[in-house]
């Protein structure tokens, strides 16, 4: 899964292979190098875990997100980086399985939203890829909401000048995410037929991660 991540976020970034290299905060080291090698950050997928478990992997994410901010490193958070950030920033995470969002959902755009310089280019309601338990109930003081769903209030934010979250994955077709459903089914759904059920085309985000990449390269 880890491999497909990376092909998701190439293909939605439309750079090449080569230009987005992994790190797995379970297995290597976050340290300062990596802002002088890279021109961004991305924060993908945690398998099978969560932003709330007290372990030092995720500790570490989090104290890594804390000097990123203070940087202004450009950064693009997808679900779980998403909650990771808010939590970074002192927002409020919660696990809820009963809300939980599985399959392809319905969000809309709030004013902020339809204002922000990536989300803009979005429909006022737009189809999107989900996949979790865990929910930003309370964003970071100061941050804007810049989407919503009925089951999950906070969907998007613009944390900093460069750095956004999304709670769903605008890296995502609906087969990529079939893909991932049914590698995590155990985790995410009981009713694996029902869910794959609400699997439809989600064309009008996949732009997001392309704007965002126009960021990076409009400050080279």
């Amino acid at each position: 899964m880890a491999a497909d991540e990376h092909h998701c976020f190439v293909r939605r970034l439309e750079v090449a292979p080569t230009q987005v290299a992994q790190v797995d905060v379970f297995t290597e080291s976050l340290d300062a190098s990596l802002y002088d090698r890279f021109d961004g950050l991305l924060i993908g997928g945690s398998g099978e875990f969560s932003v709330l478990d007290d372990v030092e992997p995720i500790r570490s994410l989090l104290r890594f997100l804390e000097t990123t901010v203070e940087r202004g490193m450009p950064t693009f958070g997808s679900c779980f980086g998403f909650q990771a950030m808010s939590l970074t920033l002192g927002g409020h995470v919660v696990h809820d399985g009963e809300r939980a969002e599985v399959g392809t959902y319905e969000l809309e755009l709030t004013d902020h939203g339809n204002g922000d310089h990536l989300f803009g280019h979005l429909p006022e309601s737009f189809l999107a890829q989900q996949g979790h338990k865990d929910h930003v109930m309370r964003l970071p003081d100061g941050v804007q909401n810049l989407a919503t769903s009925q089951r999950s209030e906070h969907q998007a934010a613009r944390f900093a000048d460069l750095i956004w979250g999304t709670q769903f994955h605008p890296e995502l077709t609906l087969e990529d995410n079939s893909r991932r459903v049914l590698r995590y089914q155990e985790r995410y759904a009981e009713d694996m037929e029902a869910v794959l059920d609400t699997f439809k085309p989600s064309p009008a985000t996949h732009g997001l991660l392309a704007r965002f990449a126009d960021v990076l390269a409009e400050r080279e």
